[in-house]
């Protein structure tokens, strides 16, 4: 795991992965604050991008760093994680909340295992618990490192 990336909030990276999910470059990313009207999310998640468009102006470098070279999530929920993983890589995944059993289940490539260890906040662990039908995939067990 990168120790440089630079950490940004759940929200953040959600609406950045959002927006990703959009169709948006990097280079509209890195743009927000200049860039007029902003879309309106008609997702369950009803985000507003706005909260995104001020982060990048009140922490330009950060954000630009997050944009470019990714990001660590300075915290994570149990819920958040499903929203980051249904966002950044476009499956729904498993969410287990039972106490003591808390976790979230996914089948990934090996790039997204890669860009998942990276963002995920420390704390948590990714155990690999079975291989896919799909070539290249294998499913995923994401969940807290100390119960």
């Amino acid at each position: 795991m990168d120790q440089a990336r630079v950490k940004i909030s759940q929200q953040h990276a959600l609406l950045i992965e959002s927006l990703r999910g959009l169709g948006w470059t990097d280079g509209e990313l890195l743009g927000i604050s200049g860039r007029g009207e902003l879309p309106k999310d008609g997702s369950v998640f009803r985000f507003d991008y706005e909260e995104l468009r001020e982060f990048a102006v009140r922490e330009p470098e950060a954000y630009a760093s997050a944009v470019r070279e990714g990001y660590r999530i300075k915290f994570n929920t149990l819920g958040g994680l499903r929203s980051w993983l249904y966002l950044a890589f476009g499956e729904e995944p498993h969410i287990d909340r039972r106490p003591g059993l808390e976790g979230v289940s996914a089948i990934l490539t090996g790039a997204q295992l890669a860009k998942l260890r990276n963002a995920l906040a420390y704390g948590w662990q990714v155990l690999e618990v079975g291989e896919s039908l799909a070539e290249g995939r294998a499913t995923y067990r994401i969940e807290p490192a100390a119960r």
